[in-house]
């Protein structure tokens, strides 16, 4: 393998995002059913990447999600309500980010600074 691929190939190994993993490993990984997988995949909450043979694909991130959704499921809470959670978790996440970026950006401006 010519050193530029092997370069490339690290890379995807670093990436979040990079969809790695089959639809039974990634079922496997986080301790649940290929069905658990599909059915977050209908309700919306990740939607896998499809190889050139329709094979769907995961990434990390897509399986930190899938275990959330699986502990929320594990303690009785209802698929399409699990999902919902994190959606939900994942905007306050989010609003919260924004938020401190704001107040930074409005401290360094000083006391006397509008927004």
């Amino acid at each position: 393998m010519p050193p530029e691929a092997r370069s490339r190939a690290k890379d995807r190994l670093d990436d979040d995002d990079y969809p790695a993993f089959t639809m039974g490993r990634a079922a496997e990984m986080i301790g649940a059913t290929p069905a658990f997988l599909r059915a977050i995949g209908e309700a919306r909450l990740i939607t896998p990447l499809r190889s050139e043979g329709g094979h769907r694909r995961y990434s990390r991130y897509q399986l930190r999600i899938a275990a959330r959704a699986r502990e929320l499921v594990d303690s009785g809470t209802p698929v399409e309500s699990a999902c919902r959670i994190i959606i939900l978790e994942d905007q306050l996440e989010e609003a919260l980010q924004l938020n401190e970026q704001l107040r930074r950006h409005a401290g360094a401006e000083g006391p006397g600074a509008r927004p």
